[in-house]
């Protein structure tokens, strides 16, 4: 690694620091981090299972989930052995390269969940708005269409963030003051002009976190106007329950998305409390969404339920 005046050109490895601030109890806020990747793991599996193997549950909704749940468990992949690694062992540096990979795959992931949580809305649309027509429309071959279109959406669009980031050959640092790489982590450690790394930031940000946010809420005034004109109140909160965990899930990923994205680029939040809640952002989705689904689900919740009896009788 060379560096000149204080400055590196062509950078092999970069370092990770962890929570800046809160280095001294970093290994015990490893323990807390730790049992929410476990949850996240051990949810997100049993729901793909239960999805697949009961029959009742091969619906579109469900099919969305389970894409949802595969996308949880890559972001958990992508992000807790790094992050864990540095809290407990210490072990803060990284190849350049790797940093570059697994930006890609979180920010793609991101990406991906985003993009799933807008055609579960969809789904939601159509089977409230339209539901004579609803099988016909979501075809199997319709939901597999909409999941590729999702992937190559997120992976054309995230795939050339490390692309600029590469070109870039002079840093005035190696440090990243983060649990894992981050885009704007990573663009603000640059000592050369990163106009086109940051608008482009914004324009990917926009693209799909922006343009899916208004299209879920579209889907939702047209379901809540359809909703408002069934005659009885019963059917009306039926019908409301089951959009429940779609707008939990939904205003759970939003909201922290949202905030991560705006305090890193405008706001004054300290820098251990920006961390913190990025990685919180990250992470406790993945634990919390098979948690509302399996709450929420009879299917799944029996489903689970007849498993711990299962395991139960068998010792």
């Amino acid at each position: 690694m060379g560096s000149t005046n204080m400055s590196y050109l062509n950078p092999k490895t970069v370092i990770l620091i962890g929570i800046p601030g809160l280095q001294h109890v970093q290994f015990w806020i490893g323990f807390p981090f730790f049992s929410v990747c476990l949850v996240a793991l051990l949810g997100n599996v049993i729901l793909i299972i239960i999805i697949a193997t009961e029959r009742s549950l091969h619906q579109p909704m469900y099919i969305f989930l389970a894409v949802l749940a595969a996308t949880d468990l890559g972001l958990c992949v992508a992000i807790a052995p790094k992050m864990l690694a540095i809290f407990w062992f210490g072990s803060y540096s990284m190849a350049f390269d790797a940093c570059l990979t697994q930006l890609f795959f979180i920010h793609a992931l991101q990406g991906m969940e985003s993009g799933i949580l807008l055609a579960m809305a969809f789904d939601r649309y159509i089977a409230i708005c339209d539901p004579l027509r609803h099988a016909s429309i979501l075809t199997p071959l319709f939901l597999t269409q909409m999941v590729l279109m999702v992937a190559i959406r997120t992976t054309v669009l995230v795939g050339i963030l490390p692309i600029l980031l590469k070109r870039l050959q002079t840093f005035q640092s190696v440090v990243i003051a983060h649990s894992y790489c981050e885009h704007m982590a990573v663009v603000k450690l640059a000592a050369e002009d990163v106009h086109i790394n940051k608008s482009y930031g914004l324009f990917v940000a926009f693209a799909i976190l922006g343009f899916d946010l208004i299209f879920v809420f579209i889907s939702y005034i047209f379901i809540f106007r359809a909703v408002s004109h069934l005659p009885q109140k019963e059917a009306r909160l039926k019908a409301f329950n089951t959009c429940t965990s779609h707008i939990v899930i939904f205003l759970e990923f939003y909201i922290l998305a949202f905030f991560s994205f705006f305090s890193h680029r405008f706001g004054h939040v300290s820098p251990y409390t920006h961390i913190f809640l990025s990685t919180i952002y990250l992470l406790v989705p993945p634990a919390l969404n098979p948690i509302v689904y399996g709450v929420k689900t009879t299917e799944i919740r029996n489903r689970v339920a007849q498993i711990c009896i299962l395991k139960h009788d068998s010792q």
